[in-house]
């Protein structure tokens, strides 16, 4: 795997010394063979002790019980359709349950990024190209609730929405990133985050904003801080507040 993405996946990501072991859980892979190798399942068994691989042919075997609860699953664009239609009856019988589309890289879909974003059930988006060590850390990110959607992949998306609309700048991305800019190696969930931590809201006003819980949050601040390179949660918002204009609706604008 390779990636120009860096992120933190040091002691904030991986728990503190001390805490009780997570309870054990399921995570469902729906996948052709070789999609997800056996030696990144053997790292998924090693960073996460507490959850149980599985790999199955079809999505299908996610509307059937499992020995433990099922946390996550991952699974290829092409069987989105198949998620939808049958979301309901899987969180009825795991209602704990989240999913992933894994994709072989960052920038391009092969499916609309709409019907994800409006999914019940879908919480991110896997790219296959990451680094090892960001790889995991996403996959611990969805485990925990949180959303992974690549910034690039989903701003690219808008920005052809927007050149092939007839009405001109009837869709516009909130933020328009260069990819020289160190902020275009966040997550749109992270730039959101960012730009409320910039205005000075704290970890509990963020997460009741966003629906997370604080620690989710301060996961999402740890990758922040990480992927910026910078020390602290103030130097991250200076770091936003340097590439912005503010605009006059309160938004902000990454300078190109």
């Amino acid at each position: 795997m390779s990636d120009p993405i860096h992120t933190g996946a040091g002691p904030a990501a991986a728990g503190q010394p001390g805490e009780a072991a997570p309870a054990r859980r399921v995570m469902l892979i729906v996948a052709m063979p070789g999609v997800v190798s056996t030696s990144l399942i053997r790292a998924l068994e090693l960073e996460f002790p507490w959850i149980v691989v599985e790999q199955r042919p079809d999505i299908f075997a996610a509307c059937q019980p499992f020995d433990e609860p099922l946390a996550l699953i991952l699974c290829e664009a092409h069987v989105l359709p198949a998620v939808e239609a049958i979301s309901s009856e899987i969180l009825r019988i795991h209602p704990l349950a989240s999913a992933a589309v894994i994709e072989q890289g960052d920038r391009e879909p092969s499916f609309r990024l709409k019907d994800v974003l409006g999914s019940r059930l879908v919480r991110g988006i896997l790219p296959m190209s990451l680094k090892l060590d960001v790889w995991l850390s996403v996959v611990r990110l969805l485990l925990h609730g949180g959303e992974y959607f690549p910034a690039r992949m989903l701003f690219s998306q808008i920005a052809r929405e927007a050149a092939s609309s007839p009405v001109s700048g009837t869709i516009s991305p909130p933020y328009a990133i260069s990819d020289d800019d160190d902020l275009a190696t966040l997550t749109a969930r992270e730039l959101q985050i960012l730009e409320m931590v910039a205005r000075g809201l704290q970890n509990r006003t963020i997460a009741a904003e966003f629906s997370l819980s604080e620690h989710t949050v301060k996961v999402h601040l740890h990758n922040i801080i990480g992927k910026l390179g910078v020390r602290n949660r103030s130097e991250a918002a200076a770091c936003f507040r340097k590439g912005m204009n503010l605009r006059a609706d309160g938004m902000f604008r990454i300078r190109r």
